[in-house]
């Protein structure tokens, strides 16, 4: 892997050829962005991307979902000067949580908890993961951050599919992702 190779040309989304494919089956997703993380300037221009339609939005925190949402939140709550709240797996966080069920991209049953002390009323969040397939994941987010009081100022992810999950999160909020229109098909249907 060659972490310095930057292509001459940087078009929207060139880092996402630094991504590798799933090759370990159907329980796991289509792509894994780790290599992308462990390239310098593909993170900060996947970070950037995310970030740049909303640039002078007012965004209070920025909180990041379990786990690979993780390392692009906390790069993109970095990048703003904003604090950084990870959204957990159930069983995760030793302090009083909310919780949310919901069902992931695999179909499987999961709860998702986050820390009740840190999201007051009105405060203004960028949701941060991944991908949204399904749009179950990071719906349960959006519901507990709405729960606790807080607004959704926006949800950022690598990748947001064009699945029924993923159409009710677009309809419902500013949404960015870094995958080009003409490839967006290709992402959509793997």
């Amino acid at each position: 892997m060659d972490l310095c190779h930057v292509p001459a040309s940087q078009e929207k989304g060139w880092y996402l050829a630094l991504m590798a494919p799933n090759v370990k089956g159907p329980n796991y997703a289509w792509l894994d962005p780790s290599r992308l993380y462990c390239h310098p300037q593909g993170l900060q221009d996947c970070v950037a991307d995310l970030l740049q339609p909303f640039q002078g939005d007012a965004i209070d925190m920025v909180a990041g979902i379990d786990a690979m949402g993780f390392i692009l939140g906390a790069a993109a709550a970095a990048t703003l000067q904003k604090g950084f709240l990870a959204i957990r797996k159930a069983g995760h966080l030793c302090v009083q949580t909310a919780a949310q069920p919901y069902t992931d991209y695999s179909g499987r049953e999961k709860v998702m908890e986050v820390r009740t002390d840190a999201i007051s009323p009105g405060l203004r969040i960028l949701l941060v993961d991944q991908w949204v397939e399904t749009g179950g994941t990071m719906r349960a987010a959006i519901e507990l951050v709405e729960r606790l009081g807080g607004v959704v100022a926006g949800v950022a992810a690598i990748c947001m599919e064009n699945s029924e999950g993923g159409k009710w999160i677009q309809e419902r909020y500013k949404c960015s992702h870094c995958v080009p229109p003409r490839l967006q098909p290709h992402f959509d249907q793997h």
